[in-house]
């Protein structure tokens, strides 16, 4: 078996598989070398603060290939200069490298309108503020969303929110001031139901039920009765309730009259008028003016007050009028006439004592 191995033959096919071996392992160096250019390196330029259209051409006299990154928006510096650039100037690379640079971009980054419309104005502002954009005036009008958000104003056009706009831009918002009062609510009999809805709406109220006499959903059936009635005053976003058909509303007058009697109050003016007249409390008595009023006598309670004893000799009180037509009575017991001081007289009395004699 070794006396085999030893063969000129098998020597000479192991000889020459060898060579083949080491022939292809340079050739596949060789043929490396010169697609990756080995040794073939260019240092990197220094573009730096130039412009990009600067930079590109010198990387483009350098065989250098680029890529251009829009950086945040500064503004220390000029629109579209470079600022960066990977890899740093100086280090050498092979031709045909692609150069990374940093451009100053010419205005801010843009961002999104956030949705925030008929959202509470103050989480509003708010949300504006976390994606960077600035309110500027504060426009209120009539809605019945008070302080909701109801537009949104950019350079004085209208913009739906996900709109991209630069960052750090001024927008104007619509605020709802709340609804307006005592709005009259226009006639939209004879109209058809479409240009009842536009007529409606421009009078700032919304359509409620609509009812098509022969069920259908046509745009182009006529009103021939409203709910409530033209003329009336409501607030503002109140519901208007239609009728509509195909015929008009003078065909339909038995219709009308039978929704007049739901809808329509009626007030009856045959009726007298009613007259309200304060009634006297039974419990409390009149007192008339004219008429005297006779004292009564008041119990005495254990502790009584001295009295006032009335001698034949002592001069009436100061303060009471005197008078000649006194009622003097006989005393059946005695000689002696008494004289009854308790006899009112036709004045209005001031207060009075009780006199015992």
């Amino acid at each position: 078996m070794l006396k085999s191995l030893f063969n000129w033959k098998v020597l000479l096919n192991l000889v020459f598989a060898i060579v083949v071996f080491v022939g292809l392992v340079w050739l596949t160096f060789r043929w490396l070398e010169y697609h990756t250019r080995h040794g073939q390196e260019v240092p990197v330029p220094n573009v730096i603060n130039k412009s990009v259209h600067e930079a590109v051409k010198v990387l483009d006299d350098a065989g250098l290939e680029y890529e251009v990154d829009s950086f945040k928006y500064d503004p220390k510096y000029r629109p579209f200069q470079v600022l960066q650039i990977y890899p740093s100037p100086g280090s050498r690379v092979k031709d045909g490298r692609a150069i990374r640079l940093v451009v100053n971009p010419r205005n801010w980054a843009p961002v999104a309108i956030p949705d925030v419309i008929n959202k509470y104005s103050g989480l509003a502002f708010q949300r504006l503020d976390q994606v960077g954009l600035k309110v500027g005036d504060t426009i209120f009008e009539p809605s019945i969303q008070k302080e909701a958000i109801i537009r949104l104003l950019y350079k004085g056009n209208t913009i739906k929110p996900g709109t991209l706009i630069p960052r750090f831009s001024t927008i104007d918002v619509v605020v709802g001031s709340g609804p307006m009062r005592n709005i009259s609510i226009p006639n939209v009999v004879g109209l058809t139901v479409k240009e009842a809805r536009q007529a409606i709406a421009r009078s700032l109220f919304e359509v409620g039920l609509v009812e098509h006499e022969d069920g259908s959903k046509d745009e182009s059936d006529i009103i021939y009765y409203q709910d409530p009635a033209a003329g009336d005053v409501r607030d503002q976003g109140m519901q208007i309730d239609l009728w509509a058909s195909k015929r008009t509303p003078a065909e339909l007058r038995a219709k009308v009259e039978e929704l007049n009697s739901i809808y329509r109050m009626k007030i009856d003016t045959s009726l007298p008028p009613i007259h309200y007249e304060e009634v006297p409390n039974p419990s409390e008595p009149k007192i008339n003016e004219l008429t005297p009023v006779t004292p009564t006598a008041v119990p005495k309670k254990d502790n009584p007050k001295p009295e006032v004893v009335k001698s034949e000799t002592s001069k009436p009180a100061a303060t009471a009028p005197k008078t000649d037509n006194k009622a003097k009575t006989t005393n059946t017991t005695g000689n002696k006439p008494v004289t009854n001081t308790t006899q009112p007289s036709t004045q209005k009395p001031k207060a009075k004592k009780v006199v015992v004699e």
